[in-house]
């Protein structure tokens, strides 16, 4: 697997964690790697980026999960798919560095191998509004 397709994992069982728990995030971060053992140095870090930028900047990601996913309340959505879109979402606003088409599938392959029937599709037409309407500009005519 992918290095940072791993990390990506991480991140997810960290920020599900952190929710279940009502933890800090530090304090989840640090419980959550004292319990994996033989992850490469450079997975830890892109995980602790990932889960320290959905912290940093939570407030406007479930604001903007809240807009694009039409008849749903973020407190109402399985907590799985909602730490899936928060990780898309903060790939895809804030993360300059990864592709959004990458950052996109990376988050249909998480809600794939741990949502549910319905959880890629989902998270596939939320990312994919969030996309088309905040960061793909209109062409000037």
């Amino acid at each position: 697997m992918r290095k940072r397709t791993l990390a990506r994992e991480h991140a997810l069982k960290i920020c599900y964690q952190k929710e279940l728990t009502k933890r800090q995030p530090q304090q989840s971060i640090r419980y959550y790697w004292e319990d994996q053992e033989g992850v490469a140095q450079e997975v830890r870090e892109f995980a602790n980026r990932l889960v320290a930028g959905v912290v940093e900047h939570q407030d406007t990601i479930d604001e903007k999960v809240s807009q694009y996913a039409t008849n749903w309340q973020l407190k109402r959505m399985a907590a799985i798919d909602r730490n899936i879109l928060r990780l898309g979402v903060f790939e895809l606003l804030y993360a300059s560095d990864i592709p959004p088409k990458v950052a996109i599938n990376e988050a249909i392959e998480l809600a794939k191998k741990y949502g549910d029937l319905e959880s890629s599709k989902f998270v596939n037409g939320i990312l994919d509004k969030i996309h088309k309407t905040e960061l793909q500009k209109p062409e000037s005519v």
